[in-house]
């Protein structure tokens, strides 16, 4: 036991909605509209010292849940009601990565279960991830203002009560081990990624004269100038190899003559069969080998369901580096995708902030790379995701893309921490990276707030 060691006693909830200043496609879905889970947590320390903290995470079923359901995003805020009383009753102790694991363990499927008897289909786990992701960086938050320190500065013996070994295979390998172990020297300016999506203009003639006509660009070639952009992220169709080639080898010869420095492609999950990789990356690297050279990795081709899609993807990551996303639901789904041939991981703080830093610790000591990918994250969300990159050391920056898709969302923010969602010369700031908690500063806090959707516990 330690003395800063807390526990949950109150939590509220709020679900702000907020409209998107053009589309964003997940697959063969299309989102105009995001709800996000905001969570205030009330903790209270062994000394009996009482605060609180806040975070925030978008709510995103065309990411986390693969399907047409139209109720998958209510039935997702509703999880999101039913972990806010849950965590209420959490009567555990410890370090927030601690409580987060055991709570995940323990609650989190067994509460999805009970939320979905008699329902079908049935919520996915990295949808109940998605919804619990609020609550865990909340409660990180809070820790890190009640001992007056960044939480990353705080993964470690001093405050943690168990090392790696309690929450890692094989235990040996970590025993002795904390996070800290595996954390980079964190900089104050990462290089930002863009992400192109599969609706978004390239080029003048696929204007329609409906854009947005609000002072942001809508070109990518503008953005890139903007912006002062050297990384971009390309969203492909995953089913229609004739247009993903067109599109990679079309934004290529843009990044090409704007002086990008990386790419990246994402295949959205729609992918069966290597070979369909493998034909277009050997195919541009016949056909455009300046494009070829300029792609850094390729993000989840194949389906996020890796224990029912055990397909091995040595051929792929024997090209280009390949990096799990959606199927890297936690260190144990790592740890089968890397038996497959994934060679790296994209790491997101809306699976949960504590299950992605076991995810970093467990890959790093496996050799295998990172990156920090974006769930369009605005305003307070931003925070946890690009500490996460910070500390994580990744093969380049961090991804950013809320500016692009509801930059309004976080203009009240960017008033109190220029740089962060206002993107120049190619790379955001990170300047709360010394402040309690996550860093999140009272400014953000006073928005305007729907009522809130659920209140538990002692606030």
């Amino acid at each position: 036991m330690k003395p800063t060691d807390v526990k949950v006693t109150g939590v509220r909830l709020y679900l702000p909605r907020i409209p998107m200043r053009v589309p964003i496609k997940f697959g063969s879905q299309v989102m105009d509209t995001v709800t996000c889970a905001r969570v205030q947590m009330h903790v209270v320390s062994r000394e009996g010292r009482a605060g609180s903290g806040w975070s925030e995470c978008v709510l995103s079923p065309g990411w986390s849940w693969p399907g047409t359901s139209p109720d998958r995003g209510a039935r997702m805020e509703e999880f999101c009601v039913k972990l806010a009383r849950a965590w209420a009753e959490f009567d555990v102790w410890g370090h927030p990565i601690e409580i987060s694991a055991r709570f995940n363990a323990q609650v989190l499927d067994k509460l999805r279960a009970e939320a979905d008897a008699g329902r079908d289909p049935e919520l996915p786990h990295l949808a109940a991830l998605n919804c619990a992701s609020a609550f865990d960086a909340a409660l990180a938050d809070a820790f890190g203002r009640l001992v007056g320190k960044p939480f990353f500065r705080i993964c470690n013996a001093q405050y943690m009560n168990e090392d790696l070994s309690a929450f890692l295979e094989p235990a040996e390998q970590f025993a002795g081990k904390y996070p800290e172990d595996f954390f980079v020297s964190p900089q104050k300016q990462l290089p930002v990624w863009h992400l192109v999506g599969g609706k978004d203009p390239i080029s003048r003639d696929e204007l329609t004269g409906n854009e947005p006509r609000d002072g942001f660009p809508v070109l990518l070639e503008d953005w890139i100038r903007r912006d002062g952009l050297k990384c971009l992220k390309i969203k492909l169709r995953g089913n229609d190899a004739e247009w993903d080639y067109a599109r990679i080898a079309a934004v290529g010869r843009i990044a090409l003559a704007e002086k990008v420095t990386d790419l990246s492609v994402d295949f959205n999950c729609m992918v069966t069969d290597p070979e369909y990789v493998n034909a277009i990356l050997d195919k541009l690297k016949r056909n455009e080998p300046q494009v070829y050279d300029l792609l850094l990795y390729v993000e989840q081709p194949f389906p996020y369901d890796l224990e029912n899609n055990r397909i091995d993807v040595h051929s792929v990551s024997e090209r280009k580096p390949l990096f799990m996303d959606e199927s890297a639901h936690d260190w144990r789904f790592v740890r089968l995708g890397k038996s497959l041939g994934w060679d790296a991981v994209a790491l997101k703080s809306c699976k949960t902030l504590a299950g992605a830093i076991l995810t970093l610790c467990w890959a790093k000591a496996n050799g295998m790379k990172l990156m920090v990918q974006d769930l369009t994250n605005p305003r307070m969300s931003m925070l946890a995701h690009t500490q996460l990159a910070a500390y994580a050391g990744t093969i380049r920056g961090v991804e950013c893309n809320a500016p692009q898709f509801y930059p309004a969302a976080s203009l009240p923010d960017e008033k109190v921490y220029p740089g962060l969602y206002e993107r120049r010369n190619g790379v955001v700031r990170l300047d709360f990276l010394d402040e309690p908690g996550l860093g999140i500063r009272d400014g953000i806090i006073d928005i305007e707030l729907p009522a809130p959707a659920a209140e538990e516990g002692e606030l």
